[in-house]
């Protein structure tokens, strides 16, 4: 595919700048439970306001660049979590508490997180996956999962964070927002609140339903769960965007004056609408209001090579483009021409991506290089002296030709179980990692005592490779 450069620069320069506008106008209002009436900027200019929707993206960049995208994992991204995002409120803190625990996404999004785990953390910080795959939301989508079940495991957080991911993506290449919703949909289901609570929005707009009454009836079908939840923030965006019908000012405007979460729902309005027109998008008065630089608190301000400003970021984004695309066949090429993608439909090229549907899962246990592990559980790994407890783990072939693993489980004293010590993976004849998938299972039986935290580990060894695995597997007592 061949990119304009400067037509690409634009657009994602135009994405930071768009959400530090409506993350700095929304963000005083943050917490306002009825509607409130907001006619612009509240603060001093040039000063744009610290967002944790735009910190932990500066963190995900770090983990990129240090990483490599391939090397972007759920469990990678929880080092990052536990090392640099300070702050403990809600899902974040609870999150943390379970990785330091030894629970891997997404698990450690479920366990004891069933109000937060519907909450707004990550549908917010999608913008960065967006800039990474444009025209790409089969992709996007992809890594904004890894991202989401953190902190939110498969609840309703993690629904919006796709939702959001795919359309932000596609608004790279599509500019008709009621289509880059249908894009959106496509990626979740749709009896999730999420989707029911955007369709609402839509239904009302269609409807010619008054902007306060529409948004008091989205209110009204989430309130069960109550402030700060995706369904119906994600739906007050809907709302900005819709009855905004393309001014950028009376559609982040708009999005604030339902409250609630308004620094999250106007930065997204701000972004999205940007990622659609660039710079072109945003009125100049504005723009020069609200300035480059980007303020942060959310993250380890000691952090090496933090981002102080939307153009070091823009830059930083570009820089890693080509690369990050070549990890999936897809050759980039900067050009003063036309952008010219190989597909009439870009995003149809990336097989199809499903949300894994287990809750309790360790997606990402380990990686061996040749084999890379995933574990799941029949039920919450949550157990008593006595019970059983079945354990699956799935081994997929990391390299291009087949292997035999030879397992061993190391149990604590007087637990028992029943497992094959053997399991062959094959070789993928199209010549792709990945792809060879072998479920293993093991029932284990808890003995007469448990601690808090037990700790098993799975011996893998593979002859003829060099490295043997001694993975730990966390079941809580």
């Amino acid at each position: 595919m061949k990119i304009n450069k400067k037509w690409y620069e634009d657009k994602v320069q135009a994405c930071w700048i768009g959400k530090n506008i409506g993350g700095t106008i929304g963000g005083p209002f943050e917490g306002v439970e009825e509607m409130v009436e907001v006619t612009g900027f509240t603060t001093e200019k040039g000063q744009p306001l610290p967002n944790d929707d735009l910190d932990l993206q500066l963190l995900w960049l770090k983990a990129i660049e240090e990483r490599g995208i391939l090397g972007i994992t759920p469990a990678v991204l929880g080092e990052y979590w536990v090392r640099f995002i300070p702050p403990q409120w809600n899902e974040y803190g609870i999150a943390k508490a379970n990785l330091k625990m030894g629970l891997l996404p997404p698990f450690c999004g479920e366990f004891e997180n069933d109000h937060w785990k519907h909450s707004n953390g990550a549908w917010i910080r999608t913008e960065i996956w967006a800039c990474l795959f444009p025209g790409f939301p089969e992709m996007a989508v992809k890594y904004a999962y890894k991202d989401a079940c953190i902190d939110h495991g498969l609840g309703e957080g993690t629904t919006a964070a796709i939702f959001v991911a795919a359309l932000q993506s596609a608004a790279f290449v599509e500019s008709n927002f009621r289509k880059l919703m249908d894009i959106g949909f496509s990626f979740i289901s749709e009896d999730s609140m999420t989707a029911k609570s955007i369709k609402l929005a839509i239904d009302c707009y269609d409807n010619g339903v008054d902007f306060k009454e529409a948004r008091n009836k989205i209110v009204e079908f989430s309130k069960d769960l109550g402030m700060f939840q995706a369904p119906a923030n994600v739906a007050f965006v809907v709302l900005g965007l819709l009855y905004g019908e393309g001014d950028f000012k009376k559609s982040i405007l708009l999005a604030t004056s339902c409250g609630d979460d308004t620094d999250c729902t106007a930065a997204t309005v701000g972004s999205t609408m940007a990622l659609m027109g660039g710079m072109n998008a945003i009125p100049e008065d504005w723009a020069e209001y609200v300035g480059d630089k980007i303020l942060s608190y959310a993250i380890d301000l000691s952090m090496k090579r933090l981002c102080r400003s939307c153009s070091e970021l823009t830059r930083r984004i570009v820089k890693q483009l080509p690369g990050v695309l070549s990890n999936f066949d897809v050759q980039v090429e900067f050009t003063d021409g036309e952008t010219e993608y190989t597909e009439e439909k870009p995003f149809a090229i990336i097989p199809q991506f499903s949300i894994p549907t287990n809750p309790y899962t360790y997606d990402d246990l380990a990686d061996l290089t040749h084999t890379k592990l995933r574990a799941e559980f029949d039920r919450a790994p949550v157990v008593k002296p006595g019970e059983t407890i079945k354990l699956t783990v799935t081994f997929l072939n990391g390299m291009y030709d087949p292997r035999n693993l030879f397992l061993k489980l190391h149990l604590p004293e007087g637990w028992s179980a029943e497992y094959k010590k053997h399991i062959a993976i094959m070789h993928d004849s199209t010549g792709h990692r990945w792809i060879d998938e072998q479920p293993w299972d093991a029932i284990i039986t808890v003995g007469e005592n448990t601690e808090t935290i037990n700790k098993l580990f799975l011996e893998v060894s593979a002859e003829g490779n060099p490295r043997t695995g001694m993975v730990p597997i966390i079941i809580l007592g």
